[in-house]
């Protein structure tokens, strides 16, 4: 008897054997020890260097200054491209000037995810969700680089795709990944690791200027879990509630009800208002942004359900479509 034939017998009798058991495959443990040196190392060394982000017909250049000293983490960066933008980091707190609409933007860095910045600190268990592999060695920027591969192992988020310097395991270029399709993409192309910083770089140009300029606080009050009154029922294996907070929105009067959830890399904001008083009313449905971002708008008895992420659509749907309210005690 053929071997296709006695598992087919096999499996009419209710009999199954251990040797035609499916294992889910593993991440390599020396790409998972990389993992570690990519999400230590921003906040570890000083650099000064021009990225280019990438998305479709979309590019954008971005200068970035970045200095680690006893007090932490003190960045500055600022778009080159289009409409003037910088940003101001002090460890979390963050200033965003925006010199054509004359407004200063203050906001509390509550996901610490920013390129080349992209993953948190404590790394939560990325094995889980996606299979880490190691690559072979390629050169961005003139820098050594190892490749890091995560394939994701549902259909439920984007996979990725790193470049890392071998030296410092900073990360320096950064792809999403549809199966074989760049979806967006962060690349370094110019660059310079470590050495002394001027923290006159750090400083803003607008700052003098914006003395007179409005201002929009968007920093949020976060609140213990399950408190706003609402929750997401049915969340994909892997992403876990990071945070609860009523958020200060741009054009809102009023905070937001703002739940974030994440996979330890992509991460996804559900927020909730109230319907009344919306003019014009939200246009309900699935549409996208810009790169890996998805955002679809549900309406729940009187209150609007938007849910924001840098998941593939069937996740933010499956996401806004299992929040419900529930009693707070």
């Amino acid at each position: 008897m053929t071997r296709v034939a006695l598992a087919a017998l096999l499996v009419l009798c209710g009999i199954v054997l251990p040797v035609f058991a499916q294992h889910p495959p593993t991440s390599s443990p020396e790409a998972l020890i990389w993992l570690q040196k990519i999400a230590a190392a921003p906040r570890q060394y000083n650099y000064i260097g021009t990225f280019v982000y990438s998305s479709g017909n979309h590019i954008e250049t971005s200068r970035i200054v970045h200095l680690v000293d006893n007090a932490g983490e003190h960045e500055k960066s600022e778009v080159l491209d289009g409409a003037p933008r910088e940003v101001i980091r002090n460890n979390d707190e963050m200033r965003c000037y925006l010199p054509e609409q004359k407004t200063v933007v203050t906001e509390k860095r509550w996901l610490k995810k920013v390129f080349p910045a992209l993953l948190p600190q404590p790394l939560s268990n990325l094995d889980d969700s996606y299979i880490v592999k190691k690559g072979g060695l390629e050169r961005v920027s003139d820098y050594t680089c190892q490749v890091i591969e995560l394939e994701p192992r549902d259909d439920k988020r984007y996979g990725h795709k790193w470049w890392v310097d071998l030296e410092t395991g900073l990360l320096l270029k950064a792809a999403v990944m549809d199966k074989d399709r760049v979806v967006e993409q962060f690349v370094f192309t110019q660059l310079k690791i470590g050495g002394e910083i001027d923290k006159e770089l750090l400083k803003s140009k607008y700052s003098a200027k914006a003395a007179g300029w409005s201002t929009t606080n968007l920093i949020s009050s976060t609140v213990g879990s399950g408190k706003l009154g609402w929750q997401v029922k049915d969340s994909p294996l892997g992403f876990k509630k990071v945070i609860e907070m009523k958020r200060n929105l741009s054009g809102k009067s009023t905070p937001v009800n703002h739940i974030a959830l994440s996979d330890g890399i992509a991460a996804v904001s559900v927020f909730i208002e109230p319907a009344s008083g919306q003019a014009p009313p939200p246009v309900e449905g699935l549409y996208h942004s810009r790169g890996a971002i998805n955002i679809y708008t549900r309406t729940l008895k009187d209150n609007i359900v938007t849910t924001v992420g840098e998941v593939p659509p069937a996740t933010v749907m499956q996401i806004g479509d299992s929040v419900v309210s529930h009693r707070v005690k």
